[in-house]
């Protein structure tokens, strides 16, 4: 059986994930800001919990300094989104921050530790294919944060280090909850749990899912730039009208 530490294992897909290794009798570090959701884990024999916050880099040094894992799932995150009636400078850099800076804060802890056949999984989204609309942080938090998991792909390869992306779709979480536009062919938490735990498990590099709905979202992706900026354009009036 396997240990895997889980980043944002208190909700959404990180706590999904989290339920469905224990229940496959793998052991799991859950990590986590909300200790409530923490404590609930404390009858569960598989489960060690870690309280801090990715952004702060110095909790998140002294809680990970010393642990060893399989998988290192980084997949605390959060979502915001830009009106461009009233930029804010200040939610980009929430957005980056727990994105790609609080990515980076769990490798730089975490990475002393790694050893040949142990794995970094980057939890980015489909969202960094296509320009969205209102999409501008987002976006653009999950496309460094893939070129950054690839990046160190071809760094830690000599290591013999693995890296994985995993891109989901729309899942339906707290976070998503929030949305008020539609989000096609969206699927429960507990299945996309299911396609990151088979992810975890295989030799791809890249784990897309929903598998459909990914699949549609790859072949928009390498259409030419006009054509992807006529479509998102229309997606964009869609939201328009939806709103009024």
């Amino acid at each position: 059986m396997a240990r895997v530490l889980v980043t944002g294992a208190t909700s959404g897909l990180g706590e999904a994930l989290t339920l469905k290794l224990v229940k496959k009798g793998h052991e799991v570090i859950a990590c986590g800001r909300n200790q409530q959701k923490l404590d609930a884990y404390s009858d569960e024999a598989l489960i060690t919990t870690l309280s801090f916050d990715v952004t702060d880099p110095v909790s998140t040094q002294n809680a990970l300094k010393d642990i060893t894992a399989d998988f290192f799932v980084l997949n605390a995150g959060t979502c915001e989104y830009v009106d461009v009636n009233s930029v804010e400078a200040s939610m980009f850099k929430r957005v980056f921050d727990a994105n790609v800076i609080g990515v980076s804060n769990v490798v730089a802890a975490v990475l002393p530790n790694c050893k040949s056949g142990n794995s970094l999984v980057f939890v980015d989204s489909l969202a960094r294919l296509l320009p969205f609309p209102r999409s501008e942080a987002y976006g653009a938090s999950k496309a460094a944060l893939y070129y950054m998991a690839k990046s160190f792909a071809v760094d830690l390869q000599k290591k013999g280090i693995k890296v994985k992306t995993m891109s989901p779709g729309f899942v339906k979480t707290p976070l998503t909850d929030k949305n008020d536009f539609p989000m096609p062919m969206q699927i429960t938490s507990e299945k996309a749990a299911e396609y990151m735990y088979e992810g975890l498990f295989n030799n791809a590099s890249s784990v897309y899912f929903p598998r459909r709905f990914s699949t549609i979202i790859r072949f928009l992706g390498i259409l030419p730039a006009f054509l992807r900026h006529k479509l998102c354009l229309g997606m964009a009036k869609n939201v328009q009208r939806k709103s009024k």
